[in-house]
């Protein structure tokens, strides 16, 4: 049971940092995760968690 609640923690914390709700230092906490782990997860759900003018410069590359 504990598995399903961690994972729920990551998906509504995921979302909250997709729609800018949440910085990835607060989604993490709220996963009682360090910063690098969440990413991983965002990555995990597609999620870029670079800032979108970096991002923008390494698609153009």
């Amino acid at each position: 049971m504990e598995k399903e609640h961690d994972e729920t923690v990551r998906l509504i914390a995921t979302k909250l940092y997709e729609a800018g709700k949440l910085s990835l230092g607060q989604a993490a906490e709220m996963c009682s995760m360090r910063k690098w782990d969440f990413a991983e997860i965002l990555i995990n759900f597609g999620i870029s968690y670079l800032d979108p003018s970096v991002k923008a410069d390494l698609d153009r590359d």
